[in-house]
This record gives structure tokens, C-alpha cells and sequence, in this order.
């Protein structure tokens, strides 16, 4: 991943941006729908497109409904919807319904952004996880789309192996991206938290560009958008009052 220049220079020119985790439940969705909102407040028409939702049925809401209860209106795409919360590719197949391929997921990006300033790519769980037998991943589609991958970490203790472990993938798939968020942010961190916003940088080889207080999810619609743009850099279309909490 190349920080610094790379990422100012897409802070205006991206069109596409796929989101990714260091894992699982670390706050993807929350951080998607913060970067919507703060697009939004500036005028931007968002997209916000999530290639396969795990773990809800056909009448429940997914990850992009939610992103658009938070962030306000943008336009939401779902290729794919499976009910078990599994990876994509082993809910498909107890499903017995076709995965969803990266040429899918790449054609339907690139048509959302014809119309829209930015589009939101919501991966499912970390950044390898498989979308079809064959093992293609987020990352496949990403390469695609010739498009930037947001990397979203936790706080604590184990992050930076994880953050290591995703920025060397993205590298061996050639994909850049603008840096690295924290998807909950505690309000009592401990110093495993607190030493990680310096250290984090440095396992992402990526600026820290976000953190997201934790509980931002519960926030009524209004707050969360007042909000959103502060938890963010100017290079995530954030307000220049971004600041990263003290640390240790």
C-alpha cells in the first residue's frame, strides 16, 4: 500500500471505494455509513453497494439498509442475500444459490458510479474471504474495479497483526489504498488501544484516516450525521476538526 501522496490525491478523484475488516463485527458497516454521510453532507451523490449479505433473511435488513438509516439517502444495490451467517461462498452453497463473482461485483461498481460521485463497496468479513468455490475474494473484485480498499480495524490488542497480515495481501494483489480506520473506538481504551494509533500506521503502511466511536451505530439518524465528519480525515471527505484521540 503507498500512504502519503496516493492518498491525498484520491481524496477528490475517487469514484470507488470498497471497505474491508480485519475481520469480522469490527464495525465495517458503521464506518461505511459515516463516510456516506460525510459525502453527503458536501453534496456528493452516494451509492452504497453490498455484494453479499450473510445472516438475514429475505424481509430483514442488511448492512446497506443500515448504512442508509445512518448516513441518510444513497442508493442501494445488493447482489446477493443469503440467510446463513457463514462466508459468502459456504452460505451460497447451503443456500443452493450461485455465488456472486468478482466480474459481478466489478460490473456493478463501475455502473453505480456512472451516476453516483462515490460508490461504497461493503465487503463481508475480512478481505480473503471467499465469494465462490473457486476462492475468489473481495480483493479479486477490487482488482477489477481497479478501485482503492479501505482497510477498518479494531482497537486493541491483536490489531496489528491482523492490519499486517491485510496490508501484505493488498500489496500482493497490487491494490492501493488511502489508509486505515478504527471501527470502535472504546471509551475507556487500555493501552493495547491507546499505543495502537501510533503503531497502527505502520502495520498498514497507511495513514490513520478514521475512528469511529464505539456505540456510534446506536446514535439517532440526526446525531450520526452531525458527527460522522469529524470521526473522519479530510482524504475520507471528513471535516479538518479530525483529530486522533490521545495516545499513550
Amino acid at each position: 500500500m503507498r500512504a502519503g501522496s496516493s492518498a491525498r490525491s484520491r481524496r477528490y478523484t475517487m469514484s470507488v471505494l470498497f471497505v474491508t475488516g480485519t475481520g469480522t463485527e469490527i464495525g465495517k458497516t458503521v464506518t461505511t455509513a459515516a463516510i456516506a454521510a460525510a459525502a453527503l453532507a458536501q453534496g456528493r451523490s452516494v451509492a452504497v453497494l453490498k455484494p453479499a449479505q450473510t445472516g438475514v433473511t429475505a424481509h430483514e435488513r442488511g448492512d446497506a439498509a443500515e448504512v442508509e438509516r445512518l448516513a441518510g439517502p444513497v442508493t442501494l444495490s445488493e447482489l446477493a442475500r443469503y440467510p446463513d451467517p457463514l462466508a459468502p461462498a459456504t452460505a451460497a452453497l447451503r443456500a443452493g444459490l450461485p455465488p456472486v463473482s468478482p466480474q459481478e461485483i466489478a460490473e456493478a461498481a463501475a455502473k453505480l458510479a456512472a451516476s453516483h460521485d462515490l460508490v461504497l463497496v461493503e465487503g463481508a468479513g475480512g478481505l480473503l474471504v471467499r465469494f465462490d468455490a473457486d476462492g475468489h475474494t473481495l480483493a479479486d473484485a477490487a482488482r477489477l474495479a481497479d478501485a482503492p480498499v479501505l482497510v477498518v480495524a479494531q482497537a486493541g490488542l491483536g490489531t496489528l497483526n491482523t492490519t499486517a497480515l491485510t496490508a501484505l495481501a493488498l500489496r500482493s494483489y497490487g491494490l492501493d489504498s488511502p489508509g486505515v480506520v478504527i471501527g470502535s473506538w472504546p471509551a475507556e481504551p487500555d493501552l493495547a488501544s491507546r499505543c495502537n494509533l501510533a503503531d497502527l500506521p505502520d502495520a498498514a503502511g497507511a495513514p490513520l484516516l478514521g475512528v469511529i466511536p464505539e456505540g456510534s451505530g446506536g446514535l439517532p439518524p440526526h446525531a450520526f450525521r452531525a458527527a460522522a465528519p469529524d470521526w473522519l480525515a479530510p482524504e475520507l471527505g471528513g471535516s479538518g476538526a479530525f483529530r486522533t484521540p490521545p495516545s499513550a
